[in-house]
C-alpha cells in the first residue's frame, strides 16, 4: 500500500499557520502564538477547518485541547485509538517548524491514508495539545498534562498568566474553552513527529530519527551568600564574594558534565543557565548569587551524579571562601524510554517508503514525556538545519519534512491496523 504525504498540501498548511502571529525577523520566518491570544485563536480555528474538510469529528475539551477523530467504517468504534499530533503555541519570536509541523504532519497522514484506501482496524485521532511551550501559563506541557491526569481540569483553569489573566478567561477569550477531557490513557498509541533542534540528522544525512528515549531534566536551584561591601575599600583578603563563588560552580557544573561524558554516558548536559546577582552594582562586591542549574541526561544515574558534583562544589565553597550556600531541586523528571513496538512500526514504514531512519534520543522535553506515562508511546524527528530551534531562522526542508510525514503515516497506519506486517 502506497500510503504518501503531499509535500505541497503539508507546505501549504504549514505556511499558513505561520502566518498566525508573524513577526518581523532579520532572517527566517517567525511567530509569536502565546496560549489564549488571537494567533492561537486564528491558528486553532484553521486546524479545525482542516480537520473538518478532511472528514474528522472535531471536539475540544475544557483545557482547549483539540482532538479530531477518523472513524472509516473499517474502524472498530469501540477499539482504542491511535494518536498523533504535537501543539501550536510558540515561543516569542519561535519558529513555524515547532509544533506546528507534528500537528499538520498527523492531519497529513489521515490524508495520505485516505487517499490510499487504508481500512483501519482502530480510529485514528489528531491531536493539538494546549500550551506546551509554557509561555503564559504553567511550566510547559500543559495541555498534555491535563490529558494523562497529573493535573486537574480545575487546577489548570484557574492557572494565571503576569497579567491576573486564567486559562479559563483566555480560552473563553477566544472561544476554545470546551467540555469534558481528552484522557490519553484511552489511546492505543500515540505518535509526535517534531524538529529535532539538534544536528545529528543533519550531520548524517538522515530525513528521520526514532526517539528511542526522552532525556530526563533536573532543574537546581543554587544560592550562595557572602556580604556585600565597598569595591574600593573592602581589601581582596577581607572579602566574601558571592559572585567569585558563583563563578566556581558554573565551571565546576560545566567540568562534571564533560567528566562524565568522557566516562559513563555521552549524552550528559550541565549548564548554569540563570544567575541572579545582588545588590548587583559595579562598585559593590557580590552579596548574594541565586543561580538555576538545568541538568539532563537519558541515564538518570549520571544525572545524579552530577548534581552530586554540584553539593561538594557547595561545601567546598562554604570552606573555602566562608559563604554560605543551600540546594533545592524543585524539579526532577527521570528519563522517558518509548515504546519498542511503535518505534519498530516506524523503522519498519521506513523501509516501506524508502525513507532512511535512525535511532536517537531527545534532549528536549516534549508532551510525549507525559503521554509515555498512560500508553504506548514513540517520537519522530525530521533534520533542523543547523540545530538552530525556537529561532525565526529554525529550518526543515520540505522535502525532509515530507519524507517524515511519510513514515508517520506509515506508521500509525501499521498500529491501527491498516497495513500487513507479516507478522502473527
Amino acid at each position: 500500500m502506497d500510503i504518501t504525504a503531499d509535500e505541497d498540501r503539508l507546505r501549504a498548511d504549514i505556511e499558513a499557520n505561520g502566518g498566525f502571529g508573524d513577526v518581523d525577523a532579520a532572517a527566517g520566518r517567525g511567530r509569536t502564538v502565546l496560549c489564549g491570544t488571537e494567533p492561537n485563536r486564528a491558528a486553532r480555528s484553521r486546524l479545525v477547518d482542516r480537520m473538518e474538510d478532511a472528514g474528522l469529528d472535531v471536539a475540544v475539551d475544557a483545557v482547549g485541547n483539540v482532538a479530531g477523530t477518523w472513524a472509516p467504517e473499517s474502524a472498530d468504534a469501540d477499539a482504542a485509538p491511535v494518536a498523533a499530533g504535537s501543539h501550536l503555541d510558540s515561543v516569542p519570536e519561535g519558529g513555524i517548524f515547532d509544533g506546528p509541523l507534528g500537528v499538520y504532519a498527523a492531519l497529513e497522514a489521515v490524508r495520505a491514508m485516505q487517499a490510499a484506501g487504508a481500512e483501519p482496524d482502530r480510529p485514528v485521532v489528531v491531536v493539538s495539545f494546549t500550551e506546551e511551550e509554557g509561555q503564559r501559563f504553567a511550566d510547559g506541557l500543559l495541555g498534555s498534562s491535563v490529558a494523562v491526569g497529573d493535573r486537574s481540569v480545575d487546577d489548570a483553569l484557574e492557572l494565571t498568566d503576569d497579567d491576573g489573566v486564567t486559562l479559563a478567561a483566555a480560552l473563553d477569550d477566544i472561544g476554545f474553552r470546551g467540555d469534558g477531557r481528552l484522557d490519553a490513557s484511552e489511546w492505543d498509541a500515540w505518535y509526535e513527529l517534531h524538529v529535532e533542534q539538534d544536528t545529528r540528522l543533519e550531520a548524517a544525512g538522515v530525513p528521520v530519527g526514532v526517539v528511542d528515549t526522552i532525556t530526563g531534566i533536573m532543574h537546581c536551584e543554587v544560592a550562595i551568600e557572602g556580604e556585600a561591601n565597598h569595591a574600593g575599600a573592602t581589601p581582596m583578603d577581607e572579602r566574601t564574594d558571592a559572585l567569585a563563588a558563583a563563578a566556581e560552580l558554573v565551571l565546576d557544573v560545566e567540568s562534571a558534565a564533560n567528566d562524565v561524558v568522557a566516562t559513563t554516558s555521552d549524552s550528559a548536559v550541565g549548564t548554569v543557565g540563570s544567575l541572579s546577582v545582588s545588590p548587583n552594582a559595579t562598585n559593590v562586591v557580590p552579596g548574594r548569587v541565586d543561580a538555576g542549574v538545568d541538568v539532563r541526561d537519558v541515564e538518570y544515574e549520571s544525572m545524579q551524579t552530577v548534581v552530586g558534583a554540584v553539593r561538594e562544589t557547595l561545601d567546598r565553597l562554604e570552606r573555602e571562601r566562608g559563604v554560605e550556600t543551600s540546594l533545592a531541586r524543585p524539579f526532577d523528571l527521570a528519563p522517558t524510554p518509548l515504546s519498542e513496538r511503535l518505534r519498530d512500526a516506524a523503522h519498519r514504514a521506513g523501509v516501506a517508503a524508502g525513507v532512511d531512519t535512525m535511532d536517537l534520543h531527545s534532549g528536549a522535553a516534549h508532551d510525549t514525556m507525559h503521554v509515555a506515562d498512560v500508553t504506548d508511546a514513540a517520537l519522530l524527528f525530521a533534520p533542523s538545519r543547523d540545530g538552530v530551534s525556537h529561532n525565526p531562522r529554525e529550518w526543515t526542508d520540505w522535502a525532509d519534512c515530507a519524507a517524515a510525514t511519510t513514515v508517520l503515516a506509515g506508521a500509525l497506519a501499521d498500529a491501527a491496523g491498516a497495513v500487513d506486517t507479516g507478522e502473527p
